[in-house]
């Protein structure tokens, strides 16, 4: 089998279908893992990545305290045409809508030798680096997950949202990155749960000089290729090492 990983564009599609997606993607790369424990082969594809715009929606994770984070009336909602949907994945609550680029990557964790801590800092320094691309310089911050524009050093607004699920040790959900995202939307929520803290986009970074979407889509692929192929070098020495 190769080690490519499978890169679909979903271009714009509501929650819903997208979430159904995943799962197929998921029911793909277990049956991938599956295959290769019944010819005894540790090495094939990490999985699938599938990139989307979402209509506009927010979503509300399991959370005790999420549904509280929403701050808009459902008339309020209706009037800015943007729909509830209920998520399975990690974190709070967010926002999704065209003109911010959502990434799914369905990975079999087992074959990156990766916890869920690396994980989700593979996710972010990723998303970094596509950052820097274009002149804009983030980081991670340390008290709360995603990627963060800075401020006198400091990390100040979210750029990137991170919410991600593991169901047999292989991801779903993922990363949201605002790219020209309409950001008076998230005005109808508290963003990830996080009071006081302002969300942001590239192109309130850069004006005239954001890049187009389909820019942002090429280099998170690469940096995304980039990090998994990292990955699958070091899984694969650690395999190695053990193996002695």
């Amino acid at each position: 089998m190769g080690t490519s990983l499978h890169i679909s564009d979903l271009g714009r599609l509501a929650y819903g279908p997208a979430y159904q997606l995943q799962t197929e993607a998921h029911s793909r790369v277990l049956s991938a893992r599956e295959a290769r424990a019944s010819t005894q082969t540790d090495s094939g594809p990490a999985g699938e990545l599938l990139l989307v715009e979402h209509d506009p929606v927010v979503t509300i994770s399991n959370r005790a305290s999420a549904e509280a984070n929403l701050l808009a009336s459902p008339e309020l909602l209706a009037r800015s045409g943007v729909a509830v949907a209920r998520t399975d994945r990690g974190g709070d609550i967010t926002y999704h809508g065209p003109g911010q680029l959502v990434a799914y990557p369905i990975l079999d964790l087992n074959v990156l030798n990766l916890g869920l801590h690396d994980y989700m800092r593979m996710l972010e320094d990723a998303v970094v680096r596509v950052c820097a691309r274009f002149g804009v310089q983030t980081s991670r911050d340390p008290e709360a997950t995603g990627v963060w524009t800075l401020r006198e050093g400091r990390p100040h607004a979210k750029i990137a949202a991170m919410g991600v699920r593991v169901r047999k040790w292989i991801s779903m959900h993922g990363l949201a990155l605002n790219v020209t995202t309409r950001l008076e939307h998230f005005g109808l929520i508290v963003p990830c749960g996080l009071v006081g803290r302002p969300v942001t986009s590239l192109a309130h970074e850069l004006g005239a000089d954001c890049p187009s979407m389909p820019e942002v889509k090429s280099a998170l692929i690469d940096e995304f290729s980039e990090a998994i192929e990292r990955r699958r070098e070091i899984a694969r020495m650690d395999r190695d090492a053990a193996a002695r």
